[in-house]
């Protein structure tokens, strides 16, 4: 039957897009309800009947039968003479199923059928891409190089799904040929008109995370974890790693023997300069690795307002900032704290011995043993580890740095 013949000439689709044939069916029986609402104003009375082991198709219109000269529903009604045209037997008052050919609907709306059907085929394999794509956000994927535009280049995957990698996600130094992989994670999928926009970057601290995850057995495994990610693409990268397991050393089981495991990764990302830190639970040591390679003679922090002041030798001041300032911005997002840098200097601080007359020689000497001998080192250090680490009362410690305070303020 005709039915039958339109729903096998639209296999193609099934085949192409991978949509099964009972979704299919569905999705013919709308696009056919549309047509006939178009065609006869309403569907309600229409019966469409779908047999999807089959692929068959039967539209029936049911209408009652009304007197010769009576009817005022063309679509709902039909007369007694036409109805028994199709049975003889037919009273007014009974109901009439007639089948509804294709070529009753005509030739323009056939063809719009057609449309419409090729239009929610589309629609509907558009909803599965976005689907998909929707569950690996965050996740690393990989793609060919298909077109190469000024502000993005396009990706193709192995199913023919297009993937953007816009220019801004893209490190600076990358550069790809046509044809070529290219590894990044799925950072957003967002529909716009129908079609799934899926969106690559290479630029997010979370690649680097990926990247740390597939290449490292050990974080892959869960046996170190990866605390924070901070870049700044193609330049400069700090990762501050963790180990519940006392046996395994997470910075040198990332970045291997003589920088193995982590050379990969540095060169994915175009030789972008990574860190490796232990991450610690105690700012004051977090804040002193973070701005590694920098080696820092003390520091005072403010956790309230989430600030640090760093003091250094005057030759460990340039590796602190790093290269354009590179290191101790991300040594501060790391951190979550506004680092300072003071330089060290015999005229920024004074001796302990030199508040003698204020402070006696054995309280002197209870901070000289644990390595403080000066007012500031003291002053940078909190009252409470002051307490625990000496011998000396808290009203002691407050009493010394309030001497001390005074010396700075005049």
């Amino acid at each position: 039957m005709e039915n039958l013949a339109l729903i096998d000439s639209f296999s193609e689709f099934k085949d192409d897009k991978l949509i099964d044939r009972v979704t299919l069916m569905a999705i013919l029986e709308e696009v056919f309800r549309s047509t006939l609402k178009r065609k006869f104003g309403s569907d309600d009375n229409f019966d469409i009947i779908i047999n999807p082991d089959k692929g068959d198709l039967e539209i029936w219109r049911n209408r009652v039968v009304v007197a010769d000269g009576e009817v005022e529903d063309d679509n709902a009604e039909i007369s007694l003479t036409d109805a028994q045209k199709i049975e003889e037997d037919f009273e007014v008052g009974e109901d009439v199923s007639e089948e509804v050919k294709l070529i009753d609907l005509g030739r323009r709306s056939v063809l719009a059928l057609r449309q419409n059907l090729i239009s929610k085929i589309h629609e509907h394999d558009n909803t599965n891409i976005y689907k998909q794509f929707k569950e690996l956000e965050g996740e690393l994927y990989t793609a060919e190089v298909h077109h190469i535009r000024h502000r993005a280049i396009i990706l193709l995957d192995d199913e023919g799904n297009e993937v953007i990698l816009p220019k801004d996600r893209q490190i600076p130094s990358d550069f790809f040929r046509k044809g070529e992989n290219v590894r990044g994670i799925i950072e957003s999928v967002e529909l716009k008109g129908n079609k799934p926009a899926i969106i690559m970057s290479r630029t997010a601290p979370l690649f680097l995370e990926k990247l740390f995850e597939s290449e490292i057995p050990e974080v892959f495994d869960g046996l170190i974890s990866i605390k924070k990610v901070v870049r700044i693409p193609g330049e400069k990268a700090k990762v501050a790693v963790d180990s519940y397991d006392d046996r395994i050393d997470p910075v040198g089981a990332c970045v291997g023997m003589k920088g193995s495991r982590i050379h990969g990764i540095v060169r994915e990302l175009g030789n972008e300069n990574i860190d490796v830190i232990n991450y610690t639970n105690n700012v004051n040591l977090f804040v002193t690795r973070a701005l590694s390679p920098a080696r820092i003679t003390s520091l005072k922090l403010d956790e309230e307002n989430k600030t640090a002041q760093v003091y250094l030798k005057p030759e460990e001041v340039s590796k602190a900032i790093g290269r354009g300032g590179h290191n101790i911005r991300l040594a501060g997002q790391l951190t979550g704290y506004e680092i300072d840098v003071y330089r060290e200097g015999v005229e920024e601080d004074v001796e302990l011995t030199e508040f003698s007359d204020e402070i006696e020689g054995w309280i002197i000497e209870e901070f000289a043993k644990i390595g403080l001998d000066t007012a500031r080192s003291i002053l940078e250090q909190d009252v409470d580890d002051l307490v625990r680490r000496t011998d000396l009362e808290e009203e002691t410690v407050l009493d010394v740095t309030r001497i001390l305070k005074e010396e700075f303020e005049d």
